[in-house]
C-alpha cells in the first residue's frame, strides 16, 4: 500500500454544483453519476463537500424536505487536499489527523483531478491482504 500512489486508486469524476442546489437535485446528480459526493461551490469557488451521509444526517434524518434544503446548508466546509503524488499512506495519514473520510485530488497545479475516500484505501488493504493469504 506504502508505494501506490492516490493517482491509482482515485475516483476521476468530479460532479461540481453550486451551493444553492435542492439535495433532492444532488441526490439524483450522484445517482446519476454512480458516486457519493459532490464538490459545492459558490460561484468560481470552492465552498466545501456534500455526501450522501451528509443528506442522510442533516437533512432526511430531521425530517428536513430535501427540496428545500441546499447543499450550501449541508455541506462540509473544510477542504482537505492531497497531491495526486501522494501515497497511500500519506493519504490514510491525513485522514486520521483531519478526521474525514474523503479528500480532494490535485495535480501539481493544484487543479483538482479526483476524490480518494476511506473506502478506496479499505479496497486496496482488503485486496492486499488476501493477496497475501494466497
Amino acid at each position: 500500500m506504502a508505494t501506490m500512489r492516490v493517482s491509482d486508486v482515485m475516483t476521476k469524476r468530479i460532479v461540481y454544483l453550486p451551493s444553492q442546489t435542492p439535495l433532492d437535485e444532488a441526490a439524483r446528480a450522484m445517482a446519476e453519476a454512480d458516486i457519493g459526493d459532490v464538490v459545492v461551490t459558490e460561484g468560481a469557488n470552492l465552498a466545501g463537500m456534500a455526501t450522501d451521509r451528509d443528506i442522510v444526517v442533516r437533512a432526511v434524518a430531521t425530517n428536513k424536505k430535501p427540496s428545500a434544503v441546499t447543499l450550501g446548508e449541508v455541506a462540509v466546509r473544510e477542504i482537505v487536499i492531497i497531491e495526486q503524488s501522494a501515497t497511500l499512506k500519506e493519504a490514510a495519514d491525513l485522514m486520521r489527523q483531519r478526521a474525514v473520510r474523503r479528500v480532494l485530488v490535485a495535480d501539481a497545479d493544484r487543479q483538482l483531478v479526483g476524490i480518494i475516500a476511506m473506502g478506496d484505501l479499505a479496497l486496496i488493504h482488503e485486496t492486499a491482504v488476501s493477496g497475501q493469504r494466497n
